[in-house]
């Protein structure tokens, strides 16, 4: 095949959930060929129930935990006559819709299986500088027919979730168990894929997952006692507040420095709603704002009505009983364990790409600074929904690839990554799940101010514009990427956020759909 002189890159595309789906919006717009491989039969990701690739962690219950308003598309509204806060089914249905309107089925090639990607050519990693261009090689296996091909690209966008590789205590609890175990990720319903009527249960966990699922199995009928273990205390915040979403409003300026915008918070949300140990829940050990946001207007309650029974850590496993760290034993059935996920590539080798303790360096949560061309789409943990996010740094990654924006220096990049990881430590509590939380109203106008830096170095032939490598001009070309169509138009930067993305309390209180899609 002749070298494709004068076009724009081909671009792989991994996963046509929520992240995926911008991204290839993205790329179109700007007219960079492309092509998105999706496992499932279907868009949709995580909120599709049930989802053929068996990777969904939605349960039959499920809600978004984000207001609607805060979670669409900027360009595609969800509909007026959905709920504020939409079932799974309904939020399956808008993306399957977001697809359709803007004609992204064309380039997803459903039921393939990226099975590696790796980088054609370049300095080994761990060097001192970034690898050059030299392309990708990605393959793919047809699910429906077991044949595997090897197809080369210019770039790669990742973008299949990080809600789907559950992760388990670790350490777990000392002991032996003999009664039934499960993850979040494989629950269903009370009944799916275990029996739990009638069962003594610990519900392990305070995120999201963690309270619908307690609050679903302790009603009557249900479980026989429902117990929520946590080794740490969480502030779970109602949806609504004077009758609005949590997430639609603002009662401090944004301005306020962050550690005193959380005092008042935190002071004002006692004030309004009292202490989590009147509840008989335990005290978190951090100021409103320094971890994932957790909500559920119904647990707070349970707790107080007895139907749940708040515990400490799981301190030993010993047969069918279960002791807690403050000497407490009981009789268990099962124990459903709401302890989150790792994120995992399973298609790079992991000097490659890799993020051992969810650790995942990446310059404004999209580029890994080693390899041109590879970006991340949607790795963020952000106070609020992930999709305005994912939007934006979709559109981003795809005027990099037009030749709209240039990256800066390596030293830039490498200080503007380790800058990020120093905010991170100083504003939440350590842990695996907030190694790379963000919070929208700080994270979009800082992506905004990189964007037109960006386009000046791109004007000027300054900085670190992408370079077509080897699969410029060889390699397989699928079939499904469209021909260039003309010159692109030029992506601008993002628009600054709304204020849907601030909370009633504060900017820092957003909070998105459950731990899991």
């Amino acid at each position: 095949m002749a070298p494709r002189l004068g076009l724009l890159p081909r671009v792989c595309v991994i996963g046509a959930g929520c992240s995926g789906l911008t991204a290839v919006k993205a790329l179109r717009e700007v007219g960079v060929p492309h092509t998105c491989f999706e496992m499932s039969d279907r868009v949709g990701g995580n909120w599709v129930f049930g989802n053929k690739n068996g990777r969904s962690g939605a349960y039959r219950s499920l809600h978004i935990n984000t207001s609607r308003q805060c979670m669409e598309f900027r360009d595609f509204p969800m509909p007026d006559h959905l709920p504020d806060f939409p079932h799974h089914r309904h939020v399956a249905a808008y993306f399957e819709s977001y697809a359709r309107h803007f004609g992204l089925h064309e380039t997803i090639r459903f039921e393939h299986e990226v099975l590696s990607c790796r980088p054609l050519a370049g300095s080994p990693p761990g060097g001192a500088g970034a690898l050059d261009a030299g392309g990708w090689a990605v393959t793919v296996r047809d699910l429906k027919t077991g044949k595997t091909q090897e197809h080369l690209f210019d770039g790669v966008l990742v973008a299949n979730g990080h809600h789907w590789d559950p992760a388990w205590p670790d350490p777990p609890p000392p002991g032996s168990f003999h009664g039934e175990v499960l993850h979040s990720h494989g629950y269903v319903d009370p009944t799916t894929p275990l029996d739990l009527r009638g069962k003594r249960v610990v519900v392990v966990g305070m995120g999201n997952s963690a309270m619908d699922i307690a609050a679903e199995l302790c009603r009557p009928g249900v479980a026989e006692r429902l117990f929520l273990s946590s080794r740490r205390g969480a502030w779970i915040l109602p949806k609504y507040i004077r009758g609005k979403p949590l997430d639609q409003g603002s009662l401090f300026p944004h301005w306020l420095p962050g550690k005193l915008r959380r005092r008042l918070v935190t002071r004002g949300f006692t004030l309004l709603f009292g202490r989590m140990s009147d509840y008989g829940l335990p005290e978190p050990d951090h100021l409103l704002g320094e971890a994932h946001p957790t909500v559920s207007s119904e647990v707070p309650s349970l707790t107080g009505s007895g139907d749940i029974v708040p515990k400490p850590a799981i301190e030993r496993l010993d047969g069918h009983e279960v002791q807690f760290t403050d000497g407490s034993r009981e009789r268990i059935d099962a124990i459903v364990y709401c302890t989150g996920y790792h994120v995992s590539f399973p298609f790079f080798a992991p000097e490659v790409l890799s993020a051992p303790g969810n650790e995942l360096p990446l310059f404004f949560r999209v580029f890994e600074r080693r390899y041109q061309g590879l970006g991340l789409i949607g790795f963020a943990q952000p106070l609020g929904a992930i999709m305005p996010i994912a939007e934006q740094q979709a559109r981003w990654a795809a005027a990099y690839f037009a030749g709209s924006y240039a990256l800066p220096s390596l030293a830039e990049m490498d200080a503007a990554i380790e800058a990020e990881a120093a905010a991170i430590r100083e504003r939440f509590v350590a842990s695996r799940r907030h190694t790379f939380q963000l919070e929208p109203a700080h994270y979009l106008p800082r992506l905004q101010r990189e964007w037109e830096r960006g386009r000046a170095r791109a004007r000027r032939g300054t900085g670190r514009a992408f370079r077509f490598g080897a699969a410029s001009g060889t390699g397989t070309v699928s079939p499904t990427e469209p021909a260039p169509r003309g010159q692109p138009h030029r992506a601008g930067p993002p628009a600054a956020p709304t204020t849907g993305l601030t909370t009633a309390l504060t900017t820092a209180l957003t909070t998105e759909p459950s731990e899991k899609p």
